[in-house]
């Protein structure tokens, strides 16, 4: 296959440097894609499809096509992080979920942070994810936010930037591990000969995870999959790790609660439960404290939680530090909590909910991206230097409205990972979202998910709206 003709067009490439020369951890897969001859990446690419339509790996969308089941979109070409980099990634990971621990734990209990005016009262009491019932929650073991997953991109400077937090029901695991297993069944090769992290034993570390977190007096814990049911986005996912850990996947009907207890209904009668991995929004858990019209939840299960006879995954409350105008401030939560300077960057943010601030933001509506505090999926955002005039007008609109839902970001030149288009390969846009295990030690699943915008030239990787994934490797080579 000839490589040559591929162009970096001035972007920072994850493969290739500058001057077309393979990056040293990418370069034995580059020699065996040159190998190929025309057109066999093409067929990898289609059999790579047909296997993912045979295993069933699926999403479902919302939005306009709500309701529509679509087959995992997902390219060959794998991104390659040197393991050396990766080590850096992973010590600013596990430093940011640390501090993020701390920082729910006292916003729900003393609120130093905020005494000291470290983090403004405001921005805290007026989140849309703050959970006023969760005050005084002593979560198992201290740990709030058992699973995360933290979103990456790097920029035209190569430098990797975090640029949000995913602290409520995190999702994409379940394709990290069946993209391995998708790359290894249709492009064996590709692997021979290099060193490359594994990442099968998540459900094995998961599920260590959950049990460390149960009521201290249990020594066998039953642990359950909570999801709201088959028309959720991430159903798959769910079923999938239910399957991969050998749990049981229940729904809010399964479960009841007696004296402060959860049980499980099963054909032998009621079986207590003592770990939940919901996959269920805080508003839905329980219609005696949130939401109380919430069909999926299950009545009294924060009742049972807070007397300790129960552990959640994430703990109820975990929103608060997803809120990407509390994002601004991690660096300044990781400098109280811990007394370090953050080891992976922040995009610039603005935060609306700040006059001086906001005044700037509408006064550069054309130069910035400008994204909503507590959406997720990509809805919401507007790319100022792509909007049309109306679109623009729309947002000052929705700003000036509600300043507090609102931050803006300067719009990154985001890095590219070659992608199969036809019988050659083009340069597409690509995050990456890491996931973060907190138990007994914080573990950094090497690598994580790779999202690419498959259209060209769009800087959109959410699946629900033409994104695609790839194959992450972390490549041990000799000098990492």
């Amino acid at each position: 296959m000839d490589l040559t003709t591929y162009q970096t067009d001035g972007f920072w490439d994850e493969l290739f440097e500058p001057t077309g020369r393979p990056r040293a951890a990418a370069d034995p897969l580059v020699r065996r894609l040159a190998d190929f001859s025309p057109g066999e990446l093409a067929i990898r690419q289609k059999a790579a499809d047909k296997m993912l339509l045979t295993m069933g790996i699926t999403f479902n969308v919302y939005g306009h096509e709500a309701g529509t089941e679509k087959v995992w979109p997902f390219d060959i070409v794998p991104r390659v992080i040197d393991a050396g980099e990766w080590a850096t990634i992973e010590r600013g990971l596990k430093q940011r979920i640390h501090a993020l621990n701390l920082f729910i734990d006292d916003v729900y209990n003393r609120r130093l942070i905020v005494k000291d005016k470290v983090v403004p009262e405001w921005l805290v009491d007026s989140g849309a994810c703050f959970r006023g019932p969760c005050a005084g929650l002593q979560p198992p073991q201290g740990v709030w936010c058992h699973i995360t997953g933290t979103d990456l991109v790097r920029g035209g400077d190569g430098q990797m930037y975090v640029l949000e937090d995913n602290l409520r029901t995190p999702s994409g695991v379940s394709y990290v591990l069946e993209n391995r297993e998708v790359m290894k069944r249709t492009f064996p090769q590709v692997f021979s000969g290099q060193r490359i992290s594994p990442v099968e034993d998540y459900p094995e570390k998961l599920l260590a995870m959950l049990q460390f977190i149960a009521p201290a007096a249990v020594r066998d814990p039953t642990v359950v999959v909570l999801t709201p049911g088959i028309y959720n986005s991430a159903y798959f996912e769910h079923c999938f790790l239910a399957r991969q850990m050998g749990v049981e996947l229940v729904q809010g009907s399964d479960l009841v609660v007696h004296n402060d207890v959860v049980f499980m209904r099963t054909t032998q009668g009621l079986e207590r439960v003592d770990v939940i991995y919901r996959r269920i929004d805080d508003d839905f858990l329980d219609p005696q404290v949130f939401r109380h019209d919430s069909v999926v939840g299950v009545p009294g299960l924060i009742g049972a939680y807070r007397a300790g006879n129960v552990a959640l995954v994430n703990a109820p409350g975990t929103g608060i530090a997803d809120d990407k105008a509390v994002y601004a401030f991690v660096p300044e939560i990781i400098r109280y909590y811990l007394g370090e300077e953050i080891i992976l960057p922040n995009v610039p943010t603005y935060v609306c909910g700040d006059d001086t601030q906001c005044r700037h933001v509408l006064d550069k509506l054309d130069e910035l991206v400008i994204k909503p505090a507590n959406e997720s999926g990509g809805y919401g955002i507007v790319l100022g230097p792509r909007a049309s005039q109306q679109q623009r007008d729309e947002c000052r609109e929705r700003i000036r409205a509600n300043p507090r839902n609102f931050v803006a970001q300067p719009m990154l030149s985001l890095s590219r990972v070659p992608t199969v288009i036809g019988d050659s390969l083009e340069g597409r846009h690509v995050d990456l979202r890491p996931f973060i295990l907190y138990g007994e030690e914080i573990y950094v699943l090497p690598g994580g998910l790779t999202r690419v915008a498959l259209v060209k030239d769009s800087l959109v990787v959410n699946s629900s709206q033409g994104g695609g994934s790839k194959d992450t490797w972390v490549v041990h080579t000799n000098r990492s």
